[in-house]
């Protein structure tokens, strides 16, 4: 049995280009996002897109695998880290594809030095389980720094 499972729904009506969907959550953490083409794959005029939200949940994640690593492998929890993940959607021959996802990891940790953060940083990355569901299929780039 699973640890988690967690719940989405969208109703999409139309086609598309002029199409459009209500994401909703099932916790209902945030209201009802409407969904575009055209917002995913040219400006996001207020919405947001899966690369959007699977950016967020990579951050998210990220940043859980990360202070769990420097607490167990750096025995320092970190004061502070910031984490940015950026999705791209690009066109490939046979349409379109998420192909990298750029990581950067900032972070205030007492004690570690920049060369121990980015082996943690690495660590981390490698338990990530968002890391791990993309691996094989999205090139994740990772560039840490201490603050």
């Amino acid at each position: 049995m699973a640890m988690a499972e967690r719940r989405a729904q969208i109703v999409w009506e139309g086609d598309l280009r002029g199409g459009s969907g209500q994401l909703h959550v099932a916790s209902g953490a945030f209201a009802a996002q409407t969904m575009t083409f055209s917002a995913r794959s040219e400006g996001a005029d207020g919405k947001t897109s899966p690369e959007e939200l699977i950016a967020a949940a990579h951050a998210t994640c990220y940043a859980m695998a990360f202070s769990n690593t420097l607490t167990t492998e750096g025995g320092v929890a970190p004061e502070r880290l910031e984490v940015t993940a950026v999705c791209a959607l690009d066109r490939v021959t046979d349409g379109l594809k998420i192909t990298t996802m750029d990581l950067t990891v900032r972070g205030r940790v007492q004690g570690i030095d920049d060369a121990r953060f980015k082996e943690l940083a690495k660590m981390a990355e490698q338990r990530c389980p968002v890391s791990n569901a993309l691996r094989n299929n999205v090139q994740v780039r990772l560039d840490a720094a201490v603050m």
